[in-house]
């Protein structure tokens, strides 16, 4: 807590590199509900999920309902709440699971608590693949308004904007992200300047911030209401990612980006597009580029395109990020990582990940066709994720921050019964394509948990193969066996078992190198381990035989590099006074064989035996040089 408040106070409001941050996080971490704009009201005003009639009071009531749902979720939530409670600087779903970790007691509570950041995670995924697909769509559907006759051209043009953003993904964000901050906050004045005119024209409108007209409108037409808060979630679209992206410029730039510029921003359209809507009921049919005179919508859809795209690379980089912590937290099997920037350990590209979001949102978009449609599936996960997030958050609270009843109480009945409303108003759409969030959360899930109890399966049963390191390396005394110069690296992961290489070392090849490393990687709860405190080194058994282990502890933001990491031990102890130019890398595999009497249910079992099979070579993960790494391989029967 202390280090927290520390690194706030050294980031303060009026330093010009708070705003340096400021300017970056608007290009990161409010791009999707800097879009939603885009299509919120759109959905709202549209007949196929509102019965609400578009008259003056009714268009107060929407607007009420959109600027409290932002001010008690984006605000209260999110802005005052949530992103005090980050991991070291780090923020997300996961990576308050992974805090938790550290607090819960007990086997039940901590079971509970991975449950819920599992679910959280798995609803992520789904909001990754329709963020992109709504937000470009939306964006191009704005050439219908410029000519109707170019609406034959939405699916073509989006379908190839979206080619184009995921396959620049391999290249990394790195430089592309340095114009990201200024275009977003050209985006969020475009916003506020389209929106400023029609409130000058119509300043009633301005009653509708009073929270008297959401009221009134539940009570005159509950049922109506009810539907309508289906498309009022969509205002708050990307909310979740001021707490996902916590880590790249603090709490106190995302705090400041929105008070500052976002909320006011955003504010303005949407009371401008009420404005407009009483005025001209007819631009219902797409109330923000209406807002545009008409010199200025195509420059304005080529504008919204472009800001779509950076809202859609925000949400790309997070599933990156989410998948690599998933990955160690042994939720999900390991897969490639690229490391697109030398500078920021964050910047990653998962060439799987990559692919199946590109095939899953380009399919959407031929599928569904328009935002409308494609609304109807994003508000579970969004509202899923909301529910989830504020469910670990109250954990956290309680455990952490020792929250009372009394404030779980007043944070539920201020926050908790808008997200749960806005949760069951979407429940309605499910067969209308809300089944989509649903089925692809339901996927990750079953990956997440086959995966977690198969792999525990596996690791118990290859430590029994292993043995215990100590009485292995005590009957190497006397034994005969020949000593290699040299140095001979074993990456392994258990402390006191003994490598599956190394074994077969001695017993099939009879021989060792004079120097042996044993290396554990431990992946800790928390972004990263300074390169001080990575290391910790201890003779495996005796002073005198050459072994030695080696811990590297990493953060699930940090490289698990081997040879790099290893340096940071040389010198330590008398046994690491060596040269690691030359060492040779034996990596154990394990081959995996289904017995006949099955553990896990047949497809469950054949489904982990995938995964397995197909996780990335960890040559590559472990960074080893391929011409001096040696694989020697096991069987196990699971």
């Amino acid at each position: 807590m202390e280090q927290r408040w520390r690194r706030d106070a050294q980031d303060s409001p009026t330093s010009s590199r708070s705003w340096i941050a400021v300017l970056g996080a608007l290009g990161v971490v409010f791009g999707d509900i800097g879009t939603s704009p885009l299509y919120a009201l759109h959905t709202a005003f549209s007949m196929e999920h509102n019965a609400v009639s578009v008259s003056q009071e009714n268009v107060y009531g929407i607007i009420s309902m959109v600027a409290w749902t932002i001010t008690l979720i984006v605000t209260g939530k999110y802005v005052l709440l949530v992103t005090r409670a980050d991991n070291d600087g780090q923020g997300g779903i996961l990576a308050l699971l992974a805090l938790l970790r550290r607090h819960v007691r007990g086997r039940r509570g901590l079971a509970v608590v991975t449950v819920l950041g599992m679910l959280g995670a798995s609803l992520f995924f789904g909001d990754a693949i329709i963020t992109p697909a709504i937000s470009v769509v939306s964006a191009v559907e704005g050439l219908v308004v410029v000519s109707p006759q170019l609406g034959h051209l939405v699916v073509p043009v989006s379908a190839a904007v979206l080619v184009v953003l995921f396959a620049v993904q391999p290249f990394g964000t790195g430089r592309v992200g340095r114009a990201f901050g200024p275009v977003m906050l050209g985006w969020f004045a475009t916003l506020a300047v389209l929106g400023i005119p029609q409130i000058v024209a119509h300043p009633q409108i301005l009653a509708g911030l009073s929270p008297h007209w959401a009221i009134e409108l539940v009570i005159r037409q509950p049922f109506q209401s009810f539907v309508l808060l289906g498309a009022v979630v969509l205002t708050v679209t990307g909310a979740e990612a001021l707490y996902a992206d916590l880590g790249h410029f603090g709490a106190r730039a995302v705090r400041l980006g929105w008070l500052t510029v976002v909320m006011p921003a955003l504010l303005l359209v949407y009371l401008g597009q009420g404005a407009l809507v009483i005025s001209q009921p007819g631009a219902v049919s797409n109330p923000l580029f209406h807002l545009a005179p008409p010199v200025l919508q195509l420059p304005l859809v080529i504008y919204a395109t472009v800001a779509t795209i950076i809202a859609s690379q925000a949400v790309i980089s997070g599933a990156f990020s989410v998948t690599r912590q998933a990955m160690r937290l042994g939720l999900l099997p390991r897969l490639a990582v690229k490391h697109t920037s030398r500078q920021e350990e964050g910047q990653v590209y998962l060439p799987a990940v990559n692919w199946v979001l590109f095939i899953s949102v380009l399919a959407l978009v031929l599928i569904f066709s328009s935002s409308a449609e494609l609304a109807s599936a994003y508000g579970l996960a969004v509202t899923g994720t909301l529910i989830l997030e504020s469910c670990i958050f109250l954990v956290f609270a309680h455990a952490v921050w020792g929250w009372g009843r009394w404030n779980m109480v007043a944070y539920v009945a201020a926050i908790g019964v808008l997200e749960i409303l806005l949760f069951a108003a979407n429940t309605a759409k499910l067969f209308a394509g809300g089944w989509l969030p649903v089925a692809v959360a339901a996927v990750m899930m079953l990956i997440m948990t086959t995966w977690q109890r198969g792999y525990q399966q596996v690791s118990e049963a290859r430590r029994a193969m292993e043995g215990p390191l100590t009485p292995f390396i005590a009957s190497l005394q006397g034994s005969g066996i020949r000593r290699e110069p040299g140095v001979a690296v074993f990456p392994h992961p258990g402390r006191y078992t003994t490598p599956l290489a190394m074994k077969q070392c001695v017993k099939r090849f009879h021989l060792l190198h004079e120097h042996v490393i044993i290396v554990r990687l431990v992946n800790a709860d928390v972004p990263h381990i300074r390169r001080s405190d990575r290391i910790s080194v201890d003779n495996a058994g005796f002073a005198s035989d050459g072994v030695v282990h080696v811990t590297v502890r990493v953060g699930f933001n940090d490289r698990q590099d081997i040879p790099q990491n290893l340096d940071l031990a040389i010198g330590r102890t008398r046994e690491l006074d060596i040269d690691l130019d030359g060492a040779v890398y034996f990596l154990s595999v394990l081959t995996l064989r289904p017995p006949r009497a099955h553990r896990l249910r047949d497809w469950r079992e054949k489904l982990f035996l995938a995964l397995e099979k197909n996780q990335a070579n960890r040559t590559e993960v472990f960074h080893l040089p391929p011409t001096r790494t040696i694989v020697l391989g096991s069987e196990l029967h699971v």
